[in-house]
């Protein structure tokens, strides 16, 4: 299969319109947003762009569906029926995400062949916590009389902002404990990804969802600042980057509203003296190709002993010269393209800062040979980083490594956290206790041993400037709750 091919199987109705209380309407006016492919650099689809009075007529149709609709009222398992249906009908709609996926961010199609399945997933997970989460916890009033409890209510309207790089996944992840917990939704799609949260509202519409349980709308910023300034809205939970979750966050403390937020990192691998070379190199190499890099929470600095660096710049220029950017379609390709042109110019800048600053480029740094066509970028390390570098602070995302050279154990532990993000990290050892007493001193949100790995059915978010709060799990649920006191008789 081929690009133009898998193109054609994406079969969206209402691509001109908003999904609102329950129906396609027209929007407020005639924009359109492009989605343009990042391996042809061609417009594939348009949708309808939504404005400051669509979003104010989403929020509405959410206020009424929450206010006065039968969804906050429903039991807890009869929303997890609900939920169950949607995940059927996501499963049903598989293949076209996995093509929606790769067609507007150039993933792999090995990797996104499976998106339905997993947002289904995602939904089931929480709607089996319908019947073994506590949502009544007794207490016993301190001052003897009568009894207590403590009640978990829904926050109420949300409004779920979704990046590029993960539209479905990251929309379900917000959607299946809001949904659990009884609140309605505004999915703010990314203008460059929309097509999985139109597949995704043709689905509600399918199994019959109540009418403003879910919207969804595609708006560029100043639309979308406007949402998020809508009184009607109760809690906003927003996956992007740290610049914009400040934004939303200075706009939100104003009313105190509610937010949730995932936001960016800059991920520290320390490998410890017992781990070999090729192997550290072989599992962080594997990690620089997912998504092309373009992951919040990839291992982008590596921490090395000083004594080892060389050893690792060889070893990693022998890797990378193995990995093959290329066709998402194409078995043989490692990684497709960046997944657009001003992401491409992005990661063009960081590697002039990098030579400008004094890293030493090792490998890749440019697009790689005979992909002329596609926003295409080689695998790049910069070997003899100092971690006070732009390259080492600040948010590539894309397939560059900085090899930072540290002075023991102490050392690695100092540079991993001597930065503004918090989100992830990997400890690369075999021995298990001494993972265990390093990750527990990285200031991050998700520590791993050996590789990088990120499970959001348990809890995933960070420290410091990656965030605030966690998705997935019971962490992942208790943000759509409001606890309430009962002191009773």
């Amino acid at each position: 299969m081929n690009v133009a091919e898998a193109i054609k199987l994406i079969n969206i109705k209402h691509l001109d319109k908003l999904y609102i209380g329950g129906a396609w309407v027209e929007p407020s006016s005639e924009g359109k947003i492009d989605v343009v492919s990042p391996v042809t650099e061609e417009v594939i689809f348009s949708v309808a762009e939504a404005r400051e009075p669509d979003m104010d007529r989403a929020v509405a149709a959410a206020r009424q569906a929450f206010d006065k609709g039968p969804w906050p009222r429903l039991t807890h398992a009869e929303r997890a029926d609900w939920m169950l249906k949607l995940g059927e009908a996501l499963k049903a709609r598989n293949d076209e995400l996995g093509h929606a996926w790769t067609n507007q961010i150039g993933a792999l199609h090995a990797v996104t062949r499976t998106s339905g399945v997993n947002a289904a997933a995602t939904f089931g997970r929480y709607a089996a916590m319908a019947h073994t989460f506590e949502w009544e916890e007794p207490h016993s009033p301190g001052d003897g009389h009568g009894r207590a409890m403590i009640v978990r209510e829904p926050v109420g309207v949300c409004a779920a902002v979704v990046p590029w790089n993960s539209p479905l996944g990251l929309a379900c992840g917000k959607l299946a404990p809001g949904f659990l917990a009884g609140c309605t939704f505004v999915l703010k799609s990314s203008p460059e990804t929309p097509l999985d949260a139109y597949i995704l509202a043709e689905c509600a519409e399918s199994i019959g969802l109540p009418a403003g349980v879910l919207n969804v709308v595609c708006a560029h910023r100043p639309a979308s600042e406007h949402l998020i300034r809508n009184p009607g809205i109760d809690k906003v939970a927003f996956t992007g980057s740290s610049a914009a979750g400040r934004r939303i966050a200075s706009i939100l403390g104003e009313r105190m509203a509610r937010y949730t937020m995932e936001l960016g990192g800059k991920s520290a691998a320390i490998v410890l003296d017992d781990y070999g070379t090729d192997e550290a190199v072989a599992s962080l190499t594997g990690s620089l190709c997912r998504l092309s890099g373009q992951v919040c929470a990839a291992l982008t600095r590596v921490i090395v002993p000083r004594a080892r660096h060389d050893d690792f710049v060889d070893s990693f220029t022998a890797a990378m010269a193995k990995v093959r950017p290329g066709d998402p379609y194409d078995p043989a390709s490692s990684y497709g393209p960046l997944a657009m042109e001003r992401q491409l110019e992005r990661v063009q800048g960081y590697i002039a800062k990098g030579k400008e600053e004094g890293a030493t480029l090792v490998y890749g740094g440019g697009r790689p040979a005979g992909l002329n066509r596609g926003f295409y970028f080689e695998p790049t390390l910069f070997a003899n980083v100092d971690n006070g570098m732009t390259i080492a602070q600040e948010e590539i995302f894309g397939p560059v490594i900085s090899l930072i050279p540290c002075d023991g154990e102490e050392d690695a532990i100092r540079i991993a956290n001597d930065t503004v993000y918090g989100l992830n990290g990997a400890v690369l050892t075999h021995d298990n206790q001494r993972a265990y007493d390093v990750a527990r001193q990285i200031r991050a949100g998700n520590v791993s041993q050996g590789r990088m790995r990120i499970d959001f059915s348990i809890a995933f978010g960070g420290f410091k400037q990656s965030g605030v709060g966690r998705e997935g799990g019971r962490d992942g649920l208790l943000p759509y709750l409001e606890p309430k006191t009962l002191m009773l008789d």
